[in-house]
């Protein structure tokens, strides 16, 4: 049964320009877009949405996603104000929205080890948990308990991580139409010192391998088995290669810029052409890691 008419006590609005809220500033606008700031702002989303027949999309802080330039049609919702963290013992649990590297940041502070790999990926906790994020050696799936759900009539339920399909930078969480409200994570005590040193490491490694100075999405593609993607992409001669404002980048070939004024079509445009290459010239077929949303 649909829920009520009613609008949600969040920030609503109309027509909003999603390229404000997205790391490769690019993206079109949303018709309409909520700003969650509470569990039961998400809930009364949810069936806003569902009311009024429309699809919904949940952004997160927009750091692994290309929106395509005709925007999104329906309701986004709108979730780091959803970024509480708590703790227990050894387990920590954030809200959907909150940043992971401030996770990785809470651990830190309190001598637990197990998210050091997680230092410096820009997401947040409902997309590395869908996403499976990772980084250098660790992923999601190794140190997550939990997460608190909600599906697309606004009913909140728990899952175990174990039930969630986690595999490399999947899970069922999309195919499920569930949006992540929280997770927890299992960590385990640690030497400060080492803990610190270690994000230190992996923090000066991404700023010497990644092009942190401009907008991007991320890493664009998935690593294919026995190969890694930039080397190959280098290897085609596509380091700098530009399609309008979209560039790959002259520092880490895995990564696409946005050098100024590019749009949606720019990227996918340059995606596409980095798969024909790479598949003509090694025949390995590329496919994308970024989320990639939104009409034409």
């Amino acid at each position: 049964m649909k829920g009520t008419t009613m609008l949600p006590n969040c920030d609503i609005r109309t027509d909003v320009p999603l390229k404000d809220y997205t790391f490769t500033r690019l993206g079109g606008n949303a018709d309409y877009f909520s700003t969650v700031r509470s569990i039961e702002d998400a809930r009364q989303t949810v069936l806003f949405a569902l009311d009024r027949d429309l699809p919904l999309t949940v952004l997160g802080n927009g750091s692994n996603v290309i929106v395509r330039d005709g925007g999104i049609r329906g309701v986004v919702m709108y979730t780091p104000h959803l970024s509480a963290i708590t703790v227990s013992g050894t387990q920590i649990t954030a809200e959907g929205g909150a940043p992971l590297i401030s996770v990785s940041q809470k651990a830190r502070e309190l001598g637990l080890t197990g998210l050091e790999f997680a230092c410096g990926i820009p997401g947040s906790v409902g997309g590395a948990v869908v996403m499976n994020a990772g980084a250098y050696g660790g992923e999601i799936k190794d140190v997550l308990t939990r997460a608190c759900v909600m599906d697309e009539n606004g009913d909140i339920f728990t899952v175990e991580a174990a039930d969630l399909e986690l595999g490399y930078r999947t899970s069922n969480i999309e195919k499920n139409r569930w949006i992540v409200l929280s997770a927890t994570f299992d960590l385990k005590p640690g030497d400060p010192k080492a803990i610190q040193a270690e994000m230190e490491r992996l923090t000066r490694l991404r700023r010497e391998k990644q092009p942190l100075e401009y907008p991007s999405c991320g890493s664009v593609f998935k690593r294919p088995k026995g190969h890694y993607v930039g080397p190959m992409i280098e290897a085609c001669g596509l380091k700098g290669l530009r399609i309008g404002g979209a560039e790959v980048s002259t520092k880490h070939a895995g990564f696409i810029v946005n050098k100024g004024g590019a749009t949606a079509k720019d990227y996918l445009a340059l995606i596409d052409e980095i798969k024909r290459r790479v598949y003509e010239k090694f025949g390995v077929k590329l496919e994308t890691e970024v989320r990639i949303i939104g009409e034409d």
